[in-house]
C-alpha cells in the first residue's frame, strides 16, 4: 500500500466537502488506517487566527492581495507545524483545502491571476502540492442554497459575495483541472451524501490498496 498521501478536498461553498471528507475519515479509521484530518484556513492556532481575520464577514474593506498573501500565510504555518509532520510519521493527511483553493478564489475569481498567486503558495509550502485532490463540483446557486438552509455553518465573508463571484470560481476550479487533471478528480456534489461518498471511497480505495 502507498504510505503517506496528502490527499485534499476542494470545492466551492455549499459543495458538502467538510461532511464528506468526515465520513470518509470514519471509513479509513473502520480500515485501520492511520489518517489525520485537518483544515484550511486554519489546523492550527495561529492559522486559526488567521481564518478569523480572512473570513470575517465585517473585513469588507480587505484589499485581494492582502487575501492571498493571509492565506498563504495560514497555509505555510499549518504545513509545516502539522501536515508535513505528520507525513513524515507515517499517516495519510486529508485536508479540507488547500493550494487550489487559492488558485480559484484569489488567482481566477479576484482577478490576481493564477501564475501570480500560485508563484506566493509556491514560496509558502515549498512547492509542496498535494498528491491526490477530490474536487467537489456544483452548481454556485445549490451550494449557497445549501448555506443558507444550513443554520449551524457558519456564515463568513466568502458566502455573502455575488452569485457572479461563485460562478467565477467555479470557472476558476476548471481551469485548474486543466493544469493537473492527473491530480485532480472531479466528483458531481449534486447528488446524496451516501452517493458522494461512496464515489470518493471508490478513487480512494484503489489509490491506497484497500478493498
Amino acid at each position: 500500500m502507498k504510505r503517506n498521501l496528502f490527499i485534499t478536498f476542494e470545492g466551492p461553498e455549499g459543495a458538502g466537502k467538510t461532511t464528506i471528507l468526515n465520513k470518509i475519515v470514519e471509513r479509513l479509521h473502520q480500515h485501520q488506517i492511520d489518517v489525520l484530518a485537518t483544515r484550511e484556513p486554519g489546523g492550527i492556532e495561529i492559522a486559526e487566527k488567521i481564518r478569523d481575520v480572512i473570513l470575517n464577514p465585517a473585513h469588507t474593506a480587505m484589499g485581494e492581495r492582502t487575501e492571498a498573501l493571509l492565506y498563504a500565510a495560514a497555509r505555510s504555518q499549518h504545513f509545516f507545524e502539522k501536515v508535513e509532520p505528520a507525513l513524515k510519521q507515517g499517516k495519510h493527511v486529508l485536508c479540507d483545502r488547500f493550494i487550489d483553493s487559492s488558485l480559484a478564489y484569489q488567482g481566477f475569481a479576484r482577478g490576481i491571476g493564477i501564475d501570480e498567486v500560485l508563484a506566493i503558495n509556491e514560496f509558502a509550502i515549498g512547492k509542496r502540492m498535494p498528491d491526490i485532490t477530490i474536487l467537489f463540483d456544483i452548481e454556485p446557486a445549490i451550494g449557497l442554497a445549501r448555506i443558507h438552509a444550513h443554520n449551524e455553518r457558519e456564515v463568513n465573508r466568502l458566502d455573502i459575495e455575488s452569485l457572479s463571484f461563485h460562478e467565477k470560481v467555479r470557472e476558476g476550479y476548471r481551469e485548474v483541472v486543466k493544469r493537473y487533471p492527473n491530480r485532480i478528480k472531479v466528483v458531481n456534489a449534486d447528488q446524496s451524501i451516501d452517493l458522494v461518498v461512496e464515489e470518493v471511497w471508490h478513487i480512494l480505495k484503489g489509490i491506497l490498496g484497500e478493498n
